[in-house]
């Protein structure tokens, strides 16, 4: 087994921690095996991959794609350290308007999946923090939609008073506004 799959408080979001080889040379680690993710019930063809990159203190999201072109994630820091957040949005879910996160960074190499029906956002919390993304569906603007990072109703602990924030992200609906 090259990775271990674990269940966060939104059984749904699963932590991946992948087994990592370290000697004099340096560091190999698997980011990805379609059977081991099918045997733990990530049963997706990812189809696309694309990486950003965020100074400190940037916060992006909390971004999704609407119906019929919703996206599935697995998301990993390559570079630096970030605090990540998935927020339930599937409106029939126990956990609705919930929200996991988790720390994900270049020392974890942790990975992690995001299904259909979340909001994903991220805190940047070091310098030249470098996400790489796994889709299940192309990225579309025409789909993209979003809640806004500080909404109440989420309430998600941020811990920062002054984050980094792109217009766009500063003027998304708040969660009950989308239902």
């Amino acid at each position: 087994m090259k990775f271990i799959f674990e269940k966060l408080e939104i059984p749904d979001v699963l932590l991946i921690k992948p087994k990592v080889f370290e000697d004099k040379r340096g560091i190999l680690s698997q980011v990805y095996d379609k059977d081991e993710f099918y045997e733990n019930g990530i049963n997706l063809e990812f189809v696309q991959d694309i990486y950003t990159v965020s100074k400190k203190n940037v916060i992006r999201g909390l971004h999704f794609q609407n119906k019929p072109k919703e996206q599935a994630k697995l998301v990993q820091c390559l570079k630096g350290k970030v605090l990540d957040i998935a927020v339930d949005i599937r409106k029939n879910s126990k956990t609705f308007g919930k929200y996991v996160s988790c720390i994900l960074s270049e020392y974890n190499k942790n990975i992690l999946f995001i299904p259909e029906g979340f909001a994903h956002g991220f805190l940047a919390l070091e310098e030249n923090n470098l996400l790489l993304y796994k889709l299940s569906n192309k990225h579309f603007d025409e789909y993209q939609n979003g809640i806004r990072w500080n909404d109440k109703d989420i309430n998600i602990n941020w811990n920062i008073d002054n984050p980094i924030i792109s217009d766009k992200d500063k003027n998304l609906p708040f969660l009950k506004e989308i239902i």
